[in-house]
């Protein structure tokens, strides 16, 4: 089943989720799988239910429709990449105005001799190489819930 975590206390080591069958499920720190990022309220995770009604094998679920990842930091970094002159990769990232700003400097770059064509473009290739190597939880804490719209 799938849910959403309500709420998680470190110093106990327990939480809440509530399920997509509305139903809200305990659940002990000892049953999260993989990689504990340190802020777990509101991501979206994967689990079964125990004879108990407990929360029970608990994974992260990073790239899904969830809260937590929804855009994918390759594509990103790739978009970044190969058309950041146009700023399509913040129209990716929800930024709108952000993309706008880049694109226009970009087309009417021309008009000033391509220095603001050419500082978009730098600007674009910095971005990619974060967006490349940072961590899938970074990129998330960072970009989508942080929502950091330069560097």
């Amino acid at each position: 089943m799938k849910g959403n975590i309500l709420s998680y206390d470190l110093s106990s080591a327990s939480g809440l989720i509530a399920g997509e069958d509305g139903r809200r499920y305990g659940f002990d720190g000892a049953e999260l799988q993989g990689h504990i990022v340190h802020n777990l309220t509101n991501r979206l995770v994967d689990f079964q239910i125990d004879a108990e009604g407990r929360a029970t094998g608990i994974y992260l679920i990073t790239g899904g429709n969830g809260q937590s990842g929804e855009k994918n930091k390759i594509v990103a970094g790739l978009l970044a990449l190969f058309l950041g002159g146009l700023g399509i990769h913040k129209f990716y990232l929800g930024y709108t105005t952000q993309g706008i700003i880049m694109a226009v400097a970009s087309v009417f770059g021309f008009i000033l001799l391509f220095i603001p064509t050419l500082i978009i473009a730098v600007v674009a290739f910095i971005e990619a190489i974060i967006y490349l190597t940072r961590s899938d939880d970074a990129f998330y804490e960072t970009y989508e819930k942080g929502r950091k719209t330069w560097f």
